[in-house]
């Protein structure tokens, strides 16, 4: 290639120095304030609605629209999944946990506890079951992955137990000491007492979000909304049925309703959280007790204790569906589903029993006996990231 002259050097600079003048000098049309006379349109994009920012710590959800979107048919987090497969039965009058093999039917071990253990709960983190003696004031820890108790702890009128989506709190439901107590979620130690003015909070459940969480008040018929992150009471309602007794609490796989079981109202109260306005009632048969979601987020089981039936609610539907009868009768209270979905697994409270049932035929599968007042039972392990409390809401 031949070598560039001083004279071509001298042209190529020039035309470079031009240019840049060129393009420093003479702003664009729209630099000026100019429009183009043939602008191209841009293209409207609308503008998503930002998710509301989730309780601090939060693991976020899977599915924005479905908060049980973790809890899919044996999506065992690696935390449990070598647990032993089981049923833990709290027995109210024997003081005892029957401990059943789901794929015998059969009890393998009965675990002394203390004095009127009223529910068996999973841990935020899922390493320990806390069993709840609400009259021995103390709560009395399972080792799942080997089924022995360990020293208990111990925590005034621990009537029942939940867990903050973040995992920063424990919050004991003092249903006679009229208090919720928020406590270290490993050692229990006292954190805050909140004082309430209801009388027997025992359920719960929280909002998608984390941020509140909606209580029942068993024996003044009333509804609570806190918040979770203050520990304040934000809100407080009768229910407007003489002499209710609301009982469990769930919301709803899309997270805008929450529904209230009601053992003397024979139905469920269905409530928006966000607003906490007047609830309606839908009838589901008598003594209201326990509400338990389907593996796939379509369904949810109702216990109704008063008859010995289970109702199955369908959330798209938004109606009943159907009506599952146990033979010669029982008390179906509280429970949950199986890991792998298929089977509902509740207490008989007054007949000393557990009842095993097909969630997809309603079919009866086992009545096996057990203790004294069985009460919250849990099934473990269950599906899902982390535990909320009472007998296993996971997500």
């Amino acid at each position: 290639m031949p070598t560039p002259t001083a004279r071509t050097k001298r042209v190529l600079a020039a035309t470079v120095l031009l240019l840049a003048l060129a393009a420093c000098g003479n702003p664009r049309p729209a630099e000026r304030g100019a429009v183009p006379e043939k602008a191209a349109a841009l293209p409207v994009v609308p503008k998503r609605a930002a998710a509301p920012a989730g309780l601090p710590g939060m693991p976020p959800l899977l599915k924005a629209d479905d908060v049980y979107a973790a809890d899919r048919p044996g999506r065992l987090s690696p935390v449990v999944k070598d647990f032993p497969s089981r049923i833990y039965v709290p027995n109210t009058n024997s003081n005892t946990v029957s401990v059943i093999d789901p794929a015998t039917y059969k009890v393998v071990e009965t675990i002394r506890v203390g004095n009127q253990p009223q529910h068996v709960v999973p841990s935020w983190d899922m390493k320990t079951l806390w069993v709840n003696n609400n009259r021995g004031h103390t709560l009395t820890p399972i080792d799942p992955a080997t089924g022995v108790a360990g020293k208990p702890v111990e925590v005034h009128d621990p009537y029942n137990l939940y867990f903050t989506p973040n995992g920063k709190y424990a919050i004991v439901m003092a249903s006679l000491d009229r208090e919720l107590v928020f406590r270290d979620p490993h050692t229990m130690e006292r954190r805050k007492t909140v004082p309430v003015s209801c009388y027997g909070v025992n359920h719960a459940d929280f909002s998608a979000d984390g941020r509140y969480f909606v209580v029942s008040c068993e024996f003044s018929g009333e509804l609570l909304k806190v918040d979770t992150e203050k520990m304040e009471v934000i809100g407080q309602q009768k229910l407007p049925f003489e002499g209710a007794m609301p009982q469990d609490v769930k919301i709803s796989p899309d997270g805008k309703t929450f529904y209230i079981a009601d053992m003397m109202a024979h139905g469920m109260w269905v409530l928006d959280g966000e607003k906490f306005t007047t609830p309606q009632l839908l009838p589901t048969g008598k003594g209201t007790h326990g509400l338990y979601v389907s593996r796939d987020s379509r369904e949810m089981y109702i216990s109704n204790r008063g008859e010995g039936t289970v109702s199955v609610f369908d959330f798209a539907q938004n109606r009943l569906t159907k009506k599952w009868r146990l033979p010669n009768g029982g008390s179906p209270d509280m429970g949950g589903v199986s890991a792998d979905g298929k089977v509902l697994w509740l207490s008989g409270r007054y007949d000393s029993e557990v009842y095993a049932i097909d969630t997809t035929t309603g079919r009866q599968l086992a009545r096996i006996p057990v203790g004294g007042g069985p009460h919250g039972l849990a099934v473990y392990p269950q599906p899902g990231r982390y535990s909320l409390g009472h007998t296993g809401i996971f997500r």
